[in-house]
């Protein structure tokens, strides 16, 4: 098994094979329903952090392979709810889970499989894990709650913005990071080192998946290009073009926001122009530096490596 885990593709595949063939619920729809989420792909990052994070403070990345799956769960839960919130027709290139299971079996899917995830987890692992794990849901929640107040509102600030992406993004990335820490018999220091990377890496994370929203192509990203403009959500490149627009852009912004009919394609020009593509990309580096720099109490691994690594992919 240690010749298995050399790699980082072991760790992936490791994932990927318990979902193939370990993971079941007790309700067949929803277990299908979960299924084929994970069968349209997904990087399963939040499970690498937390193996990662196990072999870093010297534990062995095998024995929390449970714990690493529940991350991912636990972000597929979300998912569900996300779709039905916003109406979402696709997600990760294939029809959302209410597409094809309707807004009700989708909304209790995602709360019997939160629900499935801490039977579990209370079962297995000790305090403080299902604490840490309950808390990360109550800010994925609140974090969600203040997006949806913030959308269409065009004076929202970049901190505000900040405190969002760290609730309803970074919240869950933080907590693979630490639980996978204390999993693998990490001291203090270690724990508290592994979290800061994990929730500056999820702010740059979601500032990234904001700038592809405006710069991919809806193949790459699974969604149409520009979604989050036609849903009125104040993404990072948004917010920055505001800040250093003129009023005729803030007019033009709004004029989106009041008529669902308009085109986006002028107002993602736009935000280029008023450099808010390129502020995103500074942002995103900046925190990739934080998280990078959040690692140094760690003694040198391979595992830390590629957690670094990870935080490199951000900027490629």
């Amino acid at each position: 098994m240690i010749d298995e885990l050399a790699e980082e593709s072991a760790l992936q595949e490791l994932i990927e094979r318990y979902f193939r063939t370990s993971f079941t619920t007790e309700n067949a729809i929803i277990t299908e329903a979960v299924r084929r989420m994970l069968a349209a792909g997904g990087k399963r990052l939040r499970p690498r952090v937390t193996l990662l994070a196990v072999q870093a403070c010297g534990g062995d990345a095998a024995s929390s392979l449970h714990l690493a799956a529940y991350m991912e769960l636990i972000h597929v839960a979300t998912l569900i709810h996300d779709d039905v919130v916003d109406n979402a027709a696709t997600r990760r290139g294939v029809n959302a889970t209410a597409v094809d299971f309707g807004n009700r079996v989708s909304v209790l899917a995602g709360d019997y499989l939160f629900a499935w995830i801490f039977k579990n987890v209370t079962a297995k692992y000790p305090p403080p894990i299902p604490h840490l794990l309950s808390a990360t849901l109550a800010e994925i929640c609140d974090g969600e709650v203040l997006q949806l107040r913030a959308l269409g509102d065009l004076s929202t600030t970049r901190d505000a913005y900040v405190e969002i992406a760290r609730k309803k993004t970074a919240s869950l990335f933080a907590s693979a990071a630490e639980c996978g820490a204390r999993a693998g018999g990490g001291s203090p220091e270690q724990i508290a080192a592994l979290r800061g990377f994990g929730e500056r890496y999820g702010i740059a994370f979601q500032m990234l998946d904001d700038l592809l929203d405006l710069t991919a192509d809806s193949a790459a990203i699974g969604k149409p290009v520009g979604n989050d403009l036609l849903e009125r959500k104040m993404t990072i490149p948004l917010v920055l073009a505001l800040a250093r627009g003129d009023a005729g852009f803030h007019d033009a912004v709004e004029r989106l926001f009041a008529d669902e009919n308009a085109p986006v394609a002028p107002i993602v020009e736009a935000i280029e122009r008023q450099g808010g593509l390129a502020g995103t990309r500074e942002q995103i580096a900046a925190f990739v530096r934080e998280a990078k720099a959040a690692l140094q109490p760690l003694a040198p691994s391979e595992a830390k490596e590629r957690l670094g690594g990870l935080a490199d992919a951000l900027l490629e």
